[in-house]
């Protein structure tokens, strides 16, 4: 019997070369925009970047300068007046605050803050006519101080007149102190100003 002719077997297809992924796409944000790019880094001190002018009623009123975020300088212009300069050293020369008085809290981070913003101006970072008042150090927590704290505070106090102030609870709820402690009345006669308006001192 006569063998039966086989159907010619078509060649395999090839496959096609794998072409390079596109670099995938930034995402986009809500209404179709891009994402902002990265900011940068925040500015060193006596460096700003676009620092925004900050005037007082007079150029001797005291500018309380934070040396961090949360350091307590906004509860010292409601209690004694002056002016919040921000993260920054004022500059005369521009009107504003001439006198300052720097602002931090006791804890590790707001101390190592406070060393570096008197580093900035013993080494000239800061513009020129500054009279620096003090450094004012608000309790960040109630209760004494570790004694590994108390130790950089004895070393801020030989390059600088160093005020403690302790911890208030009406503070924190944006409240003012029925009594007034008479470490802030000392401050007080440093900065000039009148505390609160009254007289009520413990």
């Amino acid at each position: 019997m006569a063998p039966q002719p086989t159907a010619p077997v078509a060649p395999a297809p090839r496959k096609a070369a794998a072409r390079p992924k596109a670099a995938a796409a930034p995402a986009r944000a809500a209404g179709g925009r891009r994402p902002a790019p990265a900011a940068d880094a925040e500015p060193g001190w006596g460096r700003p970047k676009k620092p925004r002018p900050v005037r007082g009623k007079s150029r001797d009123d005291v500018g309380w300068v934070k040396a961090h975020g949360g350091s307590g300088a906004t509860s010292m212009v409601e209690a004694f007046g002056g002016v919040d300069v921000g993260a920054r050293w004022p500059d005369p020369a521009r009107g504003e605050p001439r006198r300052v008085v720097l602002v931090g809290r006791t804890s590790a981070r707001g101390l190592q803050s406070v060393s570096q913003a008197l580093g900035a101006l013993k080494d000239g970072n800061a513009p020129q006519g500054l009279e620096l008042l003090g450094v004012v150090l608000v309790a960040d927590a109630p209760g004494r101080l570790p004694l590994s704290l108390l130790r950089r505070i004895r070393v801020l106090r030989s390059v600088a007149r160093v005020h403690r102030v302790p911890w208030i609870p009406a503070w924190r709820t944006g409240g003012r102190p029925r009594s007034v402690p008479r470490q802030l009345a000392t401050l007080s006669k440093l900065v000039g100003g009148e505390l609160y308006g009254e007289g009520a001192v413990s």
